[in-house]
């Protein structure tokens, strides 16, 4: 992108190298953003430092439990403060839409607007090497450092992961900080703030759709987030009564419910939700209700529900990354 002058360097002497530099394009788009990258940086080991302190204290509440880590009590959970955990894992949930805001919206756009898109343009460099190395060179800055708050808050939950009642694993707050799942939301809010500001062509105006857009993904990831899973069935025939309903998994998660009849035949929990017993007993009579049927999500289908989600995440990536080279290539100036 630019002319490199040389000065002579005297005989015998070469320049000393301490270790692997960055140069050229490369050295370019680590200087250009370097601020946004360093803060990414900054923040990842100050919030790993934070999780790997409060890990410590969440060990120190359970080795204070009696008979942990099989505790005898019933009501072990409710000596467990999970307010840091929760509020973290929340706080965790904002990331990819902040690399997203002001990440990937001024990526592009800022040289966009500022021209210097058109300077790229007319030197050697491709328009598809530039902005490759861009989004390159912010993918191996925000991935691994994804992967390192994935790894290090389900450290810290691991003790009391099956415990829905400190913390819902079913929840954004673990679902979505936890495994491939955060990695694949940040990239995909990346580049689709990058796409916007490549449409857009101003920064401001894009960091504020790319906001709007961000937002929309985490309330459509949230709304068909249990879709991903295979839901299990139970039923039983010994009756509705006291005791009667089916035992789920530890950590499993309800569903749904329904009364199951002589028959075979599903129907709805409150259709015999009458004013006194009697009146109950006798609608279910009626109704030859012999027991429940109970759909639930087991706990152990959240690795798979998090691989599956975040490979649907991952082709949405490529394919809009595939659109920011094509756009690039063709309309980027």
């Amino acid at each position: 992108m630019s002319t490199l002058t040389s000065t002579s360097i005297p005989a015998g002497t070469e320049p000393v190298r301490r270790g692997p530099r960055l140069s050229g394009l490369n050295w370019l788009v680590w200087h250009q953003h370097r601020a946004a990258f360093w803060t990414l940086i900054a923040f990842t080991v100050v919030a790993v430092g934070w999780m790997a302190y409060q890990r410590g204290q969440l060990t120190d509440q359970l080795n204070g439990i009696p008979g942990w880590p099989h505790p005898k009590a019933g009501d072990w959970e409710m000596k467990v403060d999970n307010s840091w955990l929760t509020l973290t894992g929340s706080g965790l949930g904002f990331i990819p839409v902040v690399i997203g805001v002001f990440l990937g919206a001024p990526l592009v756009a800022g040289d966009l607007e500022n021209g210097t898109a058109k300077l790229v343009a007319s030197q050697s460099v491709s328009r598809v090497r530039w902005i490759a190395t861009k989004l390159g060179i912010t993918a191996l800055v925000v991935v691994p450092l994804s992967v390192v708050l994935s790894v290090t808050f389900n450290w810290w939950w691991q003790p009391v992961r099956s415990r829905p009642n400190i913390l819902d694993w079913t929840s954004g707050t673990a679902f979505d900080t936890t495994g491939p799942v955060p990695v694949a939301l940040t990239l995909f809010t990346l580049v689709g703030g990058v796409a916007i500001g490549m449409l857009l062509r101003r920064t401001l105006l894009s960091m504020v759709v790319t906001l709007g857009f961000a937002v929309a993904v985490q309330l459509v990831w949230s709304y068909f987030r249990l879709d991903l899973a295979d839901v299990v069935t139970v039923t039983t025939n010994s009756g509705v009564g006291e005791n009667a309903t089916p035992r789920l998994p530890g950590g499993a998660y309800w569903v749904d419910e329904s009364y199951l009849t002589a028959n075979g035949d599903l129907i709805g929990w409150g259709s015999c939700n009458e004013a006194t017993e009697k009146a109950t007993n006798a609608c279910l009579n009626d109704k030859q209700v012999i027991g429940w049927s109970v759909d639930y999500i087991p706990f152990s289908q959240m690795s798979s529900m998090q691989w599956f989600g975040a490979s649907i995440l991952l082709a949405l990536t490529v394919a809009t990354t595939a659109f920011i080279l094509f756009w690039g290539r063709r309309r980027l100036v």
